[in-house]
């Protein structure tokens, strides 16, 4: 659809517009005067609406033409989610852009197997064009996580004010949670240095201080006008989106396996040691190379930027986007993620499903998924299961 047809649109349907309010057109056979040598036939274009009443079999094939109508043409699957179209972000991006709607969306945290559940989750309408969603997965106890579940969004709505580069916007405000932690429990923003504690004794006694150990890993996603995804990510917690089917990742995990988390962490004179589940830590204690908090480590490498991307939807092709915390990634590899999420009926039932499931496998630890449904919602139904070597390897009870 041009943009000029969008900008007709918007005149007379203010900024939304719903689906049957676009008209559809057919080619439809009109006779010419006959001779007894020639038939003419020519065809003519009508403008129909959909309320009209029209002769059909079935809602996917209105014009009896044999052929099912779809969204497709327009970058929207027409099957399960039906929202209004966005005219003003539609007609900047010069194609139609569905609104995508908070009360689709599915949420669900599982305590599994722990004395507490240290994840926390958020999903909001932060501006009138920006969408929220975050995942934090707390160690140490629940300082962190509580502290970036009640004022991430609050540094970044504020950053929004000023900047419009929205990976910008993540990353200061990734760092700005950082110091504001620190501050709120009474520790120095960059950590501690060993000449500060001379004996050996002294140092292990900081294990023993009340949230000195308190991190958290924290994946935010951003989504404005309904097309523009920003990810923000520190730790292992990870988002996913669904494309054609396919999963793809939209953070990588940071973990001392990578080497250029690795090498950061030697540089600033930490050490990598590995757990009897043959899992690297930092200095023998922290799974992760980033995070928000973890004071006691900033000074031997681990740090709370993020790392960040942006992508344009393809509401045609997008089916949803997946934000899960370590004990659903631990325990499910992204595609069997997004082959589960692609049977349910629904984005609740999904995140319900998929953190049931984890536990079920023999996940331990918390699991926490939210699910954004995209306009391709339901178009790609898979059956296919796929093979996931960390839930062979947790299920054959070796490491036990």
């Amino acid at each position: 659809m041009s943009a000029a047809c969008l900008v007709r649109l918007a005149r007379c349907s203010g900024p939304y517009v719903g689906r049957s309010g676009l008209l559809q057109t057919a080619l439809v056979p009109v006779p010419l005067q006959q001779d007894s040598h020639l038939q003419f036939t020519v065809f003519k274009r009508q403008l129909y609406s959909p309320s009209e009443q029209r002769h059909s079999n079935t809602r996917f094939d209105p014009d009896s033409s044999g052929r099912p109508t779809t969204w497709d043409s327009f970058g929207i699957w027409d099957n399960r989610i039906d929202e209004p179209i966005l005219l003003p972000p539609s007609i900047r991006y010069g194609k139609p852009i569905p609104k995508v709607s908070l009360s689709k969306v599915g949420c669900a945290s599982l305590i599994g197997q722990r004395k507490e559940n240290e994840d926390r989750f958020q999903v909001s309408q932060m501006t009138d064009n920006i969408l929220y969603f975050a995942v934090f997965d707390g160690h140490g106890g629940p300082e962190a996580a509580d502290f970036c579940e009640k004022y991430m969004e609050k540094f970044i709505k504020d950053l929004v004010a000023e900047e419009s580069n929205l990976e910008l916007v993540l990353t200061k405000a990734f760092l700005e949670v950082d110091k504001a932690l620190a501050k709120h429990l009474h520790f120095s923003p960059n950590g501690f240095e060993a000449s500060d504690f001379p004996t050996d004794m002294t140092r292990a006694l900081l294990v023993r201080v009340p949230g000195m150990n308190a991190g958290t890993t924290a994946t935010v996603a951003l989504l404005r006008d309904s097309i523009e995804l920003v990810v923000g990510s520190v730790g292992d917690s990870r988002a996913m989106l669904c494309r054609k089917g396919k999963a793809l990742k939209l953070t990588v995990d940071h973990t001392p396996e990578r080497k250029d988390e690795k090498e950061r962490i030697k540089k600033a004179g930490g050490f990598i040691t590995w757990n009897s589940l043959g899992q690297p830590n930092v200095n023998g204690r922290l799974a992760m190379t980033r995070s928000i908090g973890d004071f006691d480590l900033k000074n031997m490498g681990v740090i709370a930027e993020p790392e960040t991307k942006r992508i344009s939807l393809h509401h045609v092709h997008d089916a949803f986007l997946a934000l899960t915390t370590d004990g659903v990634n631990f325990i499910m590899n992204s595609q069997e993620i997004c082959n589960i999420i692609n049977q349910c009926n629904d984005p609740k039932e999904a995140a319900q499903r998929i953190s049931e499931q984890a536990l079920q496998y023999g996940s331990e630890d918390n699991s926490t998924i939210i699910v954004v449904p995209f306009s391709a919602w339901g178009k790609h139904k898979s059956s296919d299961t796929s093979f996931s070597f960390s839930r062979s390897f947790v299920s054959s009870g070796r490491w036990a």
